[in-house]
């Protein structure tokens, strides 16, 4: 065995973690393929925020693999992460909110610093049961909504009519044609399993789009990449500290920690790491890298970093270490030669994917308990309001109020987390300041 072998089997305790340095870096570049998507819809699904899409890129790639590198060095866990696509679709309409982007990265600061403070102090039992499932869970389901409709409007297939009503769009337009071939493509390649399905639909959209006049293609593919400048300390925490604000606040925080938890844990038992409580050795860990990394992310416009759920693609195919997302932030960094490449794909081509995506969002409802209207109906009414009015923070507000009101009209106060009076009271406030 080679020094450089002996060290990566020393660094990351392959042998004791069952594992080879061959098997994880084939996992690296299979959690790489499915994650490579975000390269092309999120800067432009941020260009809609007003950010540039060729700043936002190269901060992105930075993000992660700073993020990735640090999680890989200090949890030794094949994790990867990047900016978690609920915040990613609240930023793409910020405009229509009259939200100023600084305001909501300042909100992404103070929700990364809150986690930051309940990673550090063990607190992560206690917050865990402060908001009830149903409603984190139609939260989720809710934004599922949110990230589709951005998809189907990105194609035409869906758009606004005078009457401000959503209505079929223009069918027989090249970018409806793109969209309805690449959203084929997707069922086509997840129904066959095949890895990276979303980043090949992107590519052979994108390519379709060039005969078409909708693909622009660069003038070099290799180009030095845009500096981060534009989109570089435009935060701004007292604005974000505003009573308003604080339902954004909280769509931010509750994707964040419990979808970092839930898909920990998910990966972990896949992976065969959960102990005879259901919980992962040293998941604190894994916590604290997520949290500190949201915190760094806001000062780069960077939405909501998490740990990302194609982790679990690379633990599939046997990754089991740090050497994995290693693996995959090594590839990320090289994409970074190839910025005019992903800067080409329009945003078609990318809508496909947040439809599937989004929709892929909407699993989670299945674990609602239909059986109980006080459940339920709260449950409904974040996704439904969500998705009616355009705005999450309408949808978590009225949801919360519903189930307040509901559990106590039905006598179950006993099923109400103390903490959760407070938000009640908060989202009241924030309904009547939309009178």
């Amino acid at each position: 065995m080679s020094s450089f072998s002996s060290s990566l089997e020393q660094r990351f305790q392959l042998s004791q973690n069952n594992t080879n340095i061959r098997t994880e870096i084939l996992a690296g570049i299979t959690t790489f393929a499915t994650m490579s998507y975000v390269l092309a819809t999120i800067p432009n699904m941020l260009e809609k925020a007003g950010l540039m899409r060729g700043a936002v890129l190269t901060a992105l790639i930075l993000a992660i693999v700073v993020c990735s590198v640090v999680m890989a060095l200090y949890t030794n866990r094949p994790f990867c992460l990047a900016p978690g696509m609920s915040s990613v679709a609240i930023l793409s309409s910020i405009d229509s909110i009259g939200m100023p982007v600084e305001t909501a990265f300042g909100l992404i600061f103070i929700e990364g610093v809150i986690f930051v403070i309940i990673s550090f102090a063990g607190l992560r039992n206690i917050i865990a049961t402060a908001i009830p499932a149903s409603i984190k869970i139609a939260l989720s389901g809710g934004i599922g909504l949110y990230i589709a409709l951005i998809g189907l409007k990105s194609g035409g297939i869906v758009v606004s009519s005078e009457k401000n009503t959503l209505i079929f769009g223009d069918l027989s337009t090249a970018k409806a044609l793109m969209f309805g071939i690449g959203f084929l493509l997707v069922l086509i390649f997840e129904a066959k399993k095949i890895k990276g399905s979303m980043i090949l639909s992107i590519i052979i959209v994108t390519l379709i789009g060039i005969p078409l006049g909708v693909t622009k293609l660069p003038t070099s593919l290799l180009n030095p990449p845009s500096g981060i400048g534009p989109v570089s300390f435009r935060i701004d925490v007292l604005s974000a500290l505003k009573p308003q604000y604080f339902p954004w606040l909280l769509t931010f925080f509750v994707p964040d920690f419990f979808g970092t938890m839930g898909i920990i844990l998910g990966v972990a038992n896949q992976a065969g790491w959960l102990d005879e409580n259901g919980d992962m050795p040293g998941i604190e860990k894994c916590f604290k890298v997520d949290s500190l990394s949201t915190v760094l992310g806001s000062f780069f416009c960077m939405p909501v970093m998490t740990t990302y759920l194609e982790s679990a693609s690379g633990v599939e195919d046997g990754g089991r270490t740090g050497l994995t997302a290693i693996t995959s932030s090594i590839l990320f960094a090289l994409m970074i030669l190839f910025t005019p490449l992903a800067l080409m794909v329009p945003g078609v081509a990318t809508g496909p994917v947040l439809t599937i995506i989004g929709f892929q969002m909407l699993s989670s409802m299945r674990s609602v308990d239909y059986s109980d209207k006080t459940e339920c109906l709260p449950a409904f009414i974040a996704v439904a309001m969500t998705i009616l009015t355009y705005n999450i923070a309408n949808g978590m507000a009225l949801s919360i109020v519903s189930y307040l009101i509901m559990k106590l009209a039905a006598g179950k106060s006993k099923d109400i987390p103390a903490p959760m009076y407070a938000v009640g009271v908060c989202m009241l406030f924030y309904l009547y300041t939309l009178i």
